[in-house]
């Protein structure tokens, strides 16, 4: 079960990794920083998160993603190896599809009974933060394990409950991003996450660095480059062996096809 929510841990952030001009990097800092996978030493410095996460208004709607693995390493191995990393290697080549939306902050009307009006956009789109992890959750582990996943106030924490007990616990510290004129905007953010189950809890702490490119108008289409780095926590006896470099380290290139509302379909 482990692996499996360190599977689902390194995938949740495409649900909400987003675009807020606060917290945006210095040009080009965090395209450099994907240029130079797998080599990477350390997690980067960014500013802490706060307030929503706002989207690019053409990521708007609702989407099918592929996400497929496609590299991964273990720059510290044999001597520091997380669970999971051998069976994850399994994963390589083979895609998992899910469906996703994204919602104007303050809609004016119920997903998906109207279409979004002109200018809307420009509030702010937000993920459906309970609607895409059900969904990613799902995909991974099927439809009969999860019970409940739930947002609170802070829209930086997230609780997936499942049927048998357990928890996984998501809280994001820290986010920057950069965007450029070609249609591509890069995330970049670190959370930590608690595995619990019974009386034993698990910590990671993990980065999410994507870079999002919008292919095309018309149709609508995006891509996705993924990295996700595993760094030990300082709650893990090993955490000053690993002296703050990566123990693991996944690849995904993702593929965002939009799904058409029935007026479109006419």
């Amino acid at each position: 079960m482990r692996r499996v929510w360190i599977t689902l841990g390194l995938l949740m952030l495409l649900l909400w990794g987003g675009f807020t001009p606060r917290n945006a990097a210095q040009a080009g800092a965090l395209q450099a920083r994907l240029d130079q996978f797998p080599h990477w030493r350390s997690p980067p410095s960014l500013p802490a998160a706060q307030g929503d996460l706002y989207y690019p208004d053409w990521l708007a709607g609702e989407w099918t993603v592929t996400s497929t693995l496609i590299e991964i390493a273990a720059p510290l191995a044999p001597d520091l190896v997380t669970p999971g990393f051998e069976s994850n290697r399994k994963q390589l080549g083979k895609g998992i599809t899910f469906p996703v939306r994204f919602l104007p902050a303050k809609p004016t009307a119920p997903w998906p009974q109207s279409p979004f009006p002109i200018g809307l956009a420009a509030q702010g789109i937000v993920a459906d933060r309970v609607y895409n992890g059900t969904s990613l959750t799902e995909a991974l582990m099927g439809k009969d394990v999860l019970e409940s996943i739930q947002v609170g106030r802070s829209p930086n924490r997230q609780v997936a409950r499942f049927r048998n007990g357990q928890e996984l616990v998501t809280k994001i510290s820290d986010r920057a991003t950069e965007t450029s004129e070609e249609g591509t905007f890069i995330s970049s953010e670190l959370y930590q996450q608690e595995f619990r189950r019974d009386a034993q809890i698990y910590f990671n702490q993990v980065e999410n660095t994507i870079a999002y490119r919008r292919v095309s108008v018309n149709p609508p289409q995006v891509t996705a480059n993924q990295v996700t780095a595993i760094y030990l926590s300082p709650q893990d006896p090993d955490y000053f062996k690993a002296r703050q470099q990566p123990v693991a380290l996944y690849r995904y290139e993702m593929q965002f096809m939009p799904v058409l509302n029935p007026a479109e379909k006419l």
